[in-house]
């Protein structure tokens, strides 16, 4: 009897240790840019499947912005009002998938760099904010490493390649080489020890194996930010 008590007293205690912890998602894809000479075929599909993919967290709340929707004003509007909501316990993530430029994100039709997504990040209370890049030369958003880490606790960027390499897909995969492998280490992957979290280590250690492997050795994530290795990145 004692022990169906503990038992029952174990899981009572976890179901409100996971409702205590929720997501706040923005993912933005842009393939469709003005005109036709910059248009990409699978930033939209990238933003798609991290959307699914933690919609089905239960505690998951995602924005999606793709395309011609994904102006400046448009994102950090959703973001901000997202982000908002976070408490100290949460977990914040800002995913991109599309052109890059040296020191942040080419959008629908302006640039979003690393400062219009810190501001959103300085006035959220959660303690675990990432940032999620699968754009060519993201590494290169690190030229003020310096001010990023001094100002900004608990902030994680994972980036899909240094700043002198391009990021890059093949149209006869549904995602960039990236975003491919970062789904499939976020679902279980990554895991190495089987504890059911995925933690920041744990994600570039085996993102980075799965990117080298599918470029022949030429793309190579980054990752960097005043985080611990230890960061909860996923919790399953």
């Amino acid at each position: 009897m004692m022990k169906r008590v503990v038992v029952i007293v174990f899981f009572a205690l976890l179901g409100v240790v996971a409702k205590a912890q929720s997501i706040y998602l923005v993912a933005v894809g842009i393939a469709d840019y003005p005109g036709t000479q910059n248009d990409l075929t699978l930033p939209v599909n990238d933003a798609k499947a991290i959307y699914r993919l933690y919609q089905k967290h239960f505690n998951a709340k995602a924005v999606l912005i793709t395309d011609e929707r994904a102006t400046k004003q448009h994102i950090l509007n959703q973001a901000g009002r997202l982000f908002a909501q976070a408490k100290d316990e949460d977990i914040v993530i800002f995913f991109f998938s599309g052109h890059g430029y040296p020191g942040g994100f080419a959008i629908y039709n302006d640039y979003l760099d690393y400062g219009d997504v810190r501001s959103l990040f300085s006035v959220c209370k959660a303690a675990n904010k990432m940032i999620f890049a699968d754009a060519c030369f993201s590494g290169d958003i690190r030229e003020n490493k310096r001010d990023v880490s001094s100002r900004n606790q608990g902030v994680m960027l994972f980036l899909s390649s240094r700043d002198d390499e391009f990021s890059i897909e093949n149209p006869s995969m549904r995602n960039g080489f990236f975003t491919a492998c970062l789904l499939r280490c976020l679902k279980g992957g990554a895991d190495v020890n089987h504890d059911r979290i995925i933690t920041a280590k744990e994600l570039f250690t085996e993102v980075s194996k799965g990117v080298r492997r599918l470029s022949g050795d030429i793309q190579h994530p980054v990752m960097w930010g005043n985080f611990d290795d230890n960061m909860p990145v996923m919790k399953w």
